[in-house]
C-alpha cells in the first residue's frame, strides 16, 4: 500500500498538447495550418512528434522552411505542452480578391526570384561597355547562383554562368559557364570573337591568400583565323587591401600561368601601398607578362594605355614580353568614411616590350610617361579622369570608370 502511494506521489504526469501556435504563414490560414500538423489538442505528446509534424508539412511542398518547437504552457504544470510551428512560405504577392469584405489577399509568387546587377565599364582600350547580369539564387544548392550576363558596347558578352561558394572541402568556390564575347583589338582594329566553356575552382587558405585552377575549351575568330584549343591555368593571389579602391598599408600580388594554343602566358603583378603624411598614400607597381612566341598575335600582351604606361595609346604595339613599372601618390580630399569620396593622384610610368621574329619590328626601348588624375568613388561606382603625357609621344586624356560588387 505504501509503495502504491509513493508511486502516485512521485510519478511524472504525462505530457499533453494543450495548444498549437503557428507563425510565418501568410497564404495558409491558421486553422488550415493547424489541421495540416495532424495533431489534435489533448493528444499525448511524444518526442518524435516534432520531426513527424515537420516532415508532414514539408511533404505538402507549400513551405520553403519548416521548424517545430516544444514549449511549456505553464510553469506550475510542466505536463502542458505548446507546439510552436514556424513556416516560411517563400515569396508572396498581394492580389485583389472578389470578396468585398476582404478586397486583397496574399498568394504565393511562383515566378523565380531574380537578382540584378548592372554592367558598366569605361576603358581607353575598348570604350564604354554596358549591360546587366541576371542571377537566380540557390538554384544549385545553398550559396549558389546561376548568372546570365548580357553586355553591349565596347565589349559585347552573353552567356550562362554559375557560381557556388561553400565552406570546407577542396574548393571554397566553384564557378564557370559557357560564354560568348566580341571586342575590337586596339592595335589591329580587328574584331575578336571568343567562345568558351570553362570551370574554375578556388581554395582560400585565408581571406588574404587564395589559389585557383581552371580549365576549359576556347574558340577564337580573328579575321581569317579560326582557332580552337584547350586551356588550363593556375594562379595564386595575396591581397591584404581592406579597400581596393583606396588601399593603405597593404600589398597585392598575383602569379598566373596559362597554357593554351600550344604555348603559355605567364603573368606577374605586384603592388604595395603605404600611408605617409595625413591621408597621403604612396603606391608602387611592377608587372610582367610573357607570352610564348608560338601564340596567336591576338593573345599577346598589349603595350600602352591605363593598363600599364598611361602616356601611350593602348593601340601602340603588341609584343611577346611586356614589362612595366609605375609609382603613384594618392591624396584623398574627403574623409575616408564619406559615402562619396574624391581625390587626386600624380603618377609616373615606364615600360617596354620585346618582339619576336613573327611580329612586325617594334621599338623595344623603355618608354616613360607621367601625369595626374582626379577620381571619385561612391560605394560600388568609381570614375577616374587622368591626363598623361608620354615622353616623345603625345598628351592623352583618359576616362575610366566601372561598377563593381
Amino acid at each position: 500500500m505504501w509503495l502504491v502511494f509513493a508511486l502516485i506521489l512521485f510519478a511524472q504526469p504525462r505530457e499533453v498538447v494543450t495548444e498549437i501556435q503557428v507563425h510565418g504563414n501568410l497564404v495558409t490560414s491558421d486553422a488550415e495550418l493547424r489541421a495540416m500538423t495532424g495533431v489534435e489538442i489533448g493528444a499525448p505528446f511524444e518526442p518524435a512528434m516534432l520531426d513527424e509534424i515537420a516532415a508532414r508539412l514539408r511533404a505538402t511542398k507549400r513551405f520553403d522552411r519548416v521548424q517545430v518547437l516544444k514549449r511549456f504552457a505553464s510553469i506550475a504544470d510542466p505536463s502542458q505542452i505548446v507546439l510552436v510551428v514556424i513556416v516560411d512560405e517563400g515569396r508572396v504577392k498581394i492580389v485583389k480578391s472578389r470578396d468585398p469584405d476582404h478586397p486583397y489577399r496574399a498568394v504565393r509568387n511562383h515566378w523565380p526570384r531574380l537578382m540584378y546587377a548592372p554592367i558598366f565599364n569605361v576603358s581607353d582600350r575598348y570604350g564604354v561597355t554596358y549591360g546587366v547580369r541576371v542571377a537566380l539564387p540557390d538554384r544549385l544548392g545553398p550559396d549558389s547562383r546561376v548568372i546570365v550576363p548580357f553586355a553591349w558596347g565596347g565589349e559585347k558578352q552573353a552567356g550562362v554562368d554559375f557560381d557556388k561558394t561553400r565552406v570546407g572541402g577542396l574548393f571554397n568556390r566553384i564557378r564557370g559557364g559557357v560564354d560568348w564575347s566580341r571586342r575590337t583589338h586596339p592595335v589591329f582594329d580587328q574584331a575578336i570573337d571568343h567562345e568558351s566553356a570553362n570551370v574554375r575552382g578556388e581554395h582560400w587558405f585565408r581571406p588574404q591568400l587564395r589559389v585557383g585552377v581552371s580549365g576549359g575549351v576556347e574558340h577564337y575568330t580573328f579575321g581569317a583565323e579560326r582557332d580552337t584549343f584547350p586551356q588550363v591555368a593556375i594562379d595564386a593571389v595575396v591581397d591584404t587591401r581592406v579597400d581596393p579602391a583606396l588601399p593603405r598599408n597593404a600589398v597585392f600580388g598575383r602569379v598566373a600561368w596559362t597554357h593554351l594554343a600550344g604555348g603559355a602566358v605567364t603573368d606577374l603583378d605586384g603592388r604595395a601601398y603605404v600611408g605617409v603624411v595625413g591621408q597621403l598614400i604612396l603606391g608602387v607597381r611592377g608587372q610582367r607578362t610573357s607570352a610564348d612566341p608560338a601564340l596567336p598575335v591576338y593573345l599577346k600582351p598589349i603595350f600602352g594605355g591605363a593598363a600599364n604606361v598611361r602616356g601611350f595609346s593602348p593601340g601602340t604595339v603588341v609584343g611577346d614580353t611586356l614589362t612595366a613599372t609605375s609609382a603613384e601618390a594618392i591624396l584623398p580630399l574627403t574623409a575616408a568614411v564619406r559615402f562619396v569620396r574624391m581625390g587626386v593622384s600624380a603618377f609616373a610610368d615606364a615600360g617596354a616590350v620585346t618582339c619576336g621574329p613573327e611580329l612586325p619590328a617594334c621599338d623595344e626601348a623603355w618608354k616613360r610617361g607621367f601625369g595626374g588624375s582626379v577620381w571619385f568613388t561612391a560605394t560600388v561606382f568609381r570614375l577616374d579622369v587622368a591626363v598623361a603625357h608620354g615622353v616623345g609621344a603625345s598628351t592623352r586624356v583618359i576616362v575610366g570608370g566601372n561598377v563593381s560588387f
